[in-house]
């Protein structure tokens, strides 16, 4: 019998609503294409997460698996090994992380969180779960220590006392340690919270507890009583142990060191202050700042290690957290960079009753993590293999792309390897655990980061593996700004010029295109030639505010005339740009024709890797800076950049370095008075138009820039004083103050989100086609105002053409508007570079609700067509090289598709798609993604089986629909939009591949492919590696005589059932974890697994066994007492006759 499949139904189903709900259109247009998408192709799941961990609050180290765990206050743990091998996994409820222990060598992890909660993690399973939970009612946990190879853990509580819990049941031990037992029975105040448990490394049976207000006691743990109590008059934060287990030291508030013989309570045997100034007269040393921890390791051939943080002397303002190294005599102070969470001493051994032997220490700052060297004279840093400095600079903007060119990661990686720094450590990185995935994911990944300091970073993603390939930092273009005081806080400020606010990359010709928040654009092409440039080629161009947004005086005719053929020979070339200039031309008067930064007029020394082609600046206008950019495309073929704002968009040659057109949005869809002015490019020196501004121009002095936005024409305006102020102040009424990205972001955001509710509006807008632009409009109008937020270059059939597909350029607008302009591109390359290239408006192609985000081309069969690109040729190789590998791959014409005479444009908004046959421009299918929110971002991507448009709204939901029938793929609920960050870096890439910044330093990825998920468990790293533990210390001949080795502790004696009792069960509820069955089928594979499913059999059935037992031997022993009983009668009654009963 056939299985029913409810899901390929439904698909039915919603292809046949969807085709009929579409318009009518020619039988040609709607040819069928077939689709191979289906449902069961998609699967959402996350799967890595990269970066720092945000906000990390506790670490903890497996000195025999090798592997280093973080844990965060949000409740987060991540889990590293090897270079690659890293793991995220997280609490319910997101409580903060307090402190973490492994199970050495077992595969298994304690977590203690602030809500006094203890968590069991299993780590033999590739994704870890939760095997067991205690949850605290009446106690809040302070400190918790697990000795090692043991399976009893201490958890010390902040009234004092400290309980055991098995780690294996993880049940309560009724064997419970009072503090009104712990100190002497004189004392009348309590002792404070514990803040630090360890055994004496020697004696298993002695249990050292520290309490906060400085008392420390030795407990015995076989006689239940205190041996020793040390007294110290400041609080303590740490206590440490010498491996002989003879003495201990005590870190204070003070910032004093104490250290303690264990058989001499009375003083400490020494008092240091590390960072304390000596006074000559015998007297105490001035009060430092708390240690906050300290660690005491010894070495066999050598003096202890001493490392402790904090402590320094409160004269020291300012100063940046140190590490403090004592070897012997020596005091080594480190400088960190951030804030000191807490560290670790990585040793030899694992054993605390042998020399230590530490090799390493490992700092965790707030925002970044330090391996030192203690091997190596001057404690020099291990060179951090994990992809921790994402957050080095704020992240911006981030794009992703996949199965790209073989050949383009080494190039990356081979510029910047010259990159890196030096003075690392020559040892290997000292966490080395796990093992690498097996996946069968083998296509080049790369990720682009842009960052509020101007720098772009390049990434390896490949694998589920991050690794930074190259970095570029925009900002040596320009000159210096003077310097701000540094910022602690990980977001995006406003003070950020060189935030890098979009990237355009073309992988087949490593061109980029970067657009920062000050208004300008860099074009950079891929070298490996060092070269110095003398001059930084420079394009200045002046976009105006809608000219028709003003009430202008009476406009000229020679206005109304000035029509000129798009690509005539009177279009702006450019020989040398000049270097700008950030002031203006009056000092009284408004700042006029500068751009926001200046150029620097030195020479550039550029590297091998991205060098500077053009840099492009949006100048002021009458007092108002440029509105940033909000869109930006960048074609190597045609050798053209089109960037695009709230004004219009601007079109420039990057290789003849010319502006061939800036119009504004009011001229792209036409004016509606009767002096209609047609689109046009700029004539030489024409600024209404925003032509460029050339300082080899004679005739456009910076004298002349300022006195008037016309300067260089004849203008249509009277020359009376007070209507050019009129025109002035109406032109500053209509331009926006665009601010920096996350603030414009929030004020977009909170607009559509309160759009989103009202239906009436969002109908009325969306069924206009003309807007008014009155200079009467109100403020949320002015907000509403038409930006382009779409470019997108293609050779696409058009009306007017012949059925070979034409270059062209589609506008996608805020209001759902999509405009088509043609390109006229010279083929052969020595045309290109001498001719200007011809541009003509074709209008509107498609109208749809909300803003547009996507715009893709499909052929006749369904695949899809990417832009004309360029094949990568060295700019600075010899001509003859150059001319060798030089080639230009054009998408069209192709053998793919000769003889077709369809062609399908995919455009999605932030409300709906709809797919257009061309050259008819018949609307095939439509599809309205939602009603009650809105689309953030919406990629065409290509899976393995097909095409398809991935979205993300801003109610969390990712949605994919099929191509070309627009019909629903997957919709799942998965992230609410709670941060801007998430909604500024979220971006899909092909084959089921998406990210997003989960974190100001955290990137998260995820896949909603069906093949990726199937594949995961494969790709994702072992955590848990089979190691032999080491084996103990040799105790000796006469200690092993004499009894002076260490001594071990049957905890099972003292805290089991039998000999210690039940726990009270109103003190802790056991919660059985999630992954308990997981765990123990994922625990160990083979023979250990079925082990331990067997050993749990056994004990449920012995277990049974045993009640069987106590049930026949209850009834045997009633049995014989009734026997007893009858026996006993029948003795009474035997010699009686019946009438002496």
């Amino acid at each position: 019998m056939k299985k029913f499949n409810i899901r390929k139904v439904l698909d039915g189903l919603t292809a046949a609503s969807s085709s009929s709900s579409s318009p009518q259109s020619s039988n040609r247009d709607n040819d069928v294409v077939l689709e191979t998408l289906q449902s069961e192709h998609f699967q959402l799941c996350k799967t890595v997460r990269h970066g720092f961990p945000y906000q990390p609050s506790a670490m903890a180290f497996d000195p025999v698996q090798k592997i280093l765990v973080i844990g965060t206050e949000s409740g987060a743990l991540r889990l590293f090994g090897r270079a690659g091998v890293e793991c995220y996994c997280q609490h319910e409820g997101n409580a903060a992380v307090i402190q973490l222990q492994f199970l050495v060598n077992e595969g298994a992890l304690v977590s203690a969180l602030s809500d006094d909660s203890i968590h069991l993690w299993n780590l033999r399973q590739k994704i870890p779960a939760i095997l067991h939970s205690l949850k605290f009612s009446r106690e809040r946990i302070t400190f918790c220590h697990l000795p090692f190879q043991s399976k009893w853990l201490y958890v010390g509580t902040e009234r004092g006392n400290i309980h055991i819990v098995n780690v294996e049941s993880f049940t309560l031990s009724g064997y419970v340690i009072m503090w009104n037992k712990a100190i002497e029975l004189s004392s009348k105040t309590h002792p404070g919270p514990v803040v630090h448990i360890s055994d004496n490394p020697m004696d298993e049976g002695k249990l050292l507890i520290g309490f906060e207000c400085g008392i420390v006691v030795l407990w015995d743990l076989r006689s239940k009583k205190a041996d020793y109590r040390y007294s110290y008059d400041e609080a303590i934060h740490s206590v440490a142990w010498h491996h002989e287990g003879k003495q201990f030291v005590c870190s204070h508030s003070d910032g004093t060191l104490t250290t303690w013989n264990v058989r001499s309570p009375a003083k400490p045997a020494q008092i240091i202050t590390p960072h304390g100034k000596q006074p000559r007269d015998g007297k105490k040393p001035d009060p430092c700042k708390p240690i906050l921890k300290v660690e005491y390791k010894t070495e066999k051939s050598g003096e202890p290690f001493m490392v402790l943080s904090g402590g320094l002397s409160y004269d020291t303002v300012g100063r940046r957290a140190c590490l403090t190294v004592m070897h012997g005599k020596s005091t080594a102070v480190l400088e960190m960079d951030y804030p000191i969470v807490d560290f670790l001493t990585l040793c030899e051994t694992p054993y605390p009753n042998d020399y230590q032997e530490p090799y390493a220490v490992v700092v965790l700052l707030e925002r970044d993590l330090v391996v030192i060297d203690l091997a190596q004279t001057g404690y020099p840093s291990f060179e951090n293999p994990y992809p921790l400095s994402i957050h080095e600079s704020p992240v911006t903007c981030c794009e992703y792309f996949a199965d790209c060119p073989a050949e383009l990661i080494p190039a990356l990686y081979s510029v910047g390897s010259r990159q890196k720094r030096q003075g690392y450590s020559k040892k290997e990185w000292p966490i080395s655990g796990g093992n690498w995935g097996q996946g069968a994911q083998s296509y080049p990944e790369i990720i682009i980061t842009g960052h509020a300091d101007g720098s772009i970073k390049f990434w390896d993603a490949s694998a589920l593996m991050l690794q930074v390939l190259y970095k570029l930092k925009t900002a040596k273009v320009f000159e210096k700004v003077p310097a701000k005081e540094e910022k602690s806080s990980p977001d995006v400020v406003d003070e950020d010029p060189f935030a890098v606010h979009s990237l355009s990359w073309c992988p087949e010709s490593r061109v980029l295109c970067m657009a920062a928040v000050s208004a300008h654009v860099i074009v950079y092409r891929f070298s490996k030639q060092e070269v110095t440039l003398e001059t930084v080629q420079l394009l200045e161009v002046r976009m105006q505010c809608e000219l028709n947004d003003v009430d202008s005086p009476e406009g000229g005719g020679d206005q109304a005339s000035a029509v000129s053929t798009p690509g005539a020979s009177s279009s702006p070339q450019c020989g040398t740009p000049h270097p700008s200039t950030s002031s203006a031309s009056s000092s009284e008067g408004p700042r006029d024709n500068v751009p926001c930064l200046r150029v620097r007029s030195s020479a550039l020394k550029q590297s091998p890797g991205y060098q500077v082609e053009l840099v492009i600046q949006l100048l002021w206008v009458s007092g108002e800076p440029p509105q940033q950019i909000s869109s930006l495309a960048v074609n190597s073929a045609y050798g053209l950049v089109v960037l695009g704002n709230g004004n219009g968009v601007a079109v420039v040659d990057y290789l003849q370095k010319t502006l061939l057109l800036n119009v504004t949005t009011a001229e792209l869809h036409g004016s509606p008075d009767p002096h209609q002015r047609q689109p046009r490019s700029p004539r030489k020196g024409r600024h209404p138009s925003g032509g460029l501004c050339d300082g080899n121009d004679g005739a456009v002095t910076s004298e002349d820039r300022c006195k008037s936005p016309t300067s260089g024409c004849g203008s249509p305006y009277h020359s009376d004083e007070d209507n050019k102020q009129k025109f002035l102040e109406k032109v500053k009424s209509k331009s926006r103050l665009i601010s920096k990205s996350v603030a414009n972001d929030f004020a977009k955001m909170s607009r559509k989100f309160s759009m989103a509710a009202d239906h009436k509006h969002d109908d009325a807008r969306d069924g206009s086609f003309i807007h008014s632009r009155s200079s009467s409009m109100g403020s949320l109008d002015r907000e509403a105002r038409e930006v382009i937020s779409c470019l997108h270059f293609c050779e696409i059939m058009s009306r007017n053409s012949e059925l070979a597909p034409a270059p062209s350029l589609w506008l996608g607008t805020t209001l759902g508007t999509v405009l088509t302009v043609s390109l006229s591109v010279p083929s052969a390359p020595e045309q290109r570079l001498q001719q200007t290239v011809p541009v003509s408006f074709c209008g509107s192609l498609v109208r749809l609700k909300g803003g547009v985000l996507r715009m893709a081309v499909m052929d006749s069969t369904g695949s899809l067509v990417p832009p004309a690109c360029e094949g990568w040729y060295d700019p600075n190789a010899p001509e003859e090289e150059r001319e060798r590998t030089r080639s230009r791959r054009t998408t069209s014409p192709s053998s793919s598709q000769e003889n077709q005479d369809c062609q399908y444009a995919v455009v999605c908004s932030e409300k709906q798609a709809k797919v257009v046959a061309m050259p008819s421009q018949n609307c095939v299918y439509d599809h309205n993604i939602t009603e009650t929110s809105f689309v953030l971002r919406a990629d065409v991507v290509v899976m393995s089986a097909g095409l398809c448009i991935a979205c993300f709204c801003a109610n969390g939901h990712i949605m994919t629909l099929s191509l070309p029938s627009l019909r629903p793929l997957l919709d799942v609920n998965y992230l609410p939009l709670t941060d801007m960050r998430i909604a500024r870096t979220f971006c899909f890439s092909n084959l089921g591949q998406a990210l997003y910044l989960t974190s100001p330093m955290e990137i998260q990825r995820l896949t909603y492919s069906q093949e990726t998920c199937d594949n995961l468990q494969e790709m994702l790293g072992e955590l848990f590696t089979p190691v032999e533990t080491p084996e103990a210390p040799n105790r000796g001949f006469f200690k092993g005589l004499f009894g002076g080795g260490a001594q071990s502790l049957d905890r099972e004696d003292l805290f089991g059932e039998l000999a210690a009792g039940k726990a009270s069960r109103s003190l802790a509820q056991h919660i059985p974890g999630p992954g308990s069955m997981e765990g123990m089928k994922g625990a160990a594979s083979g023979v250990v697994g079925e082990l331990a499913r067997a050993r749990i059999a056994l004990d449920e059935r012995g277990q049974k066994l045993g009640e069987l037992e106590e049930r026949t031997a209850a009834m045997m022993a009633s049995a014989d007492a009734f026997s007893r009983h009858a026996h006993d009668v029948m003795l009474k009654y035997k010699d009686k006759k019946w009438y002496q009963l």
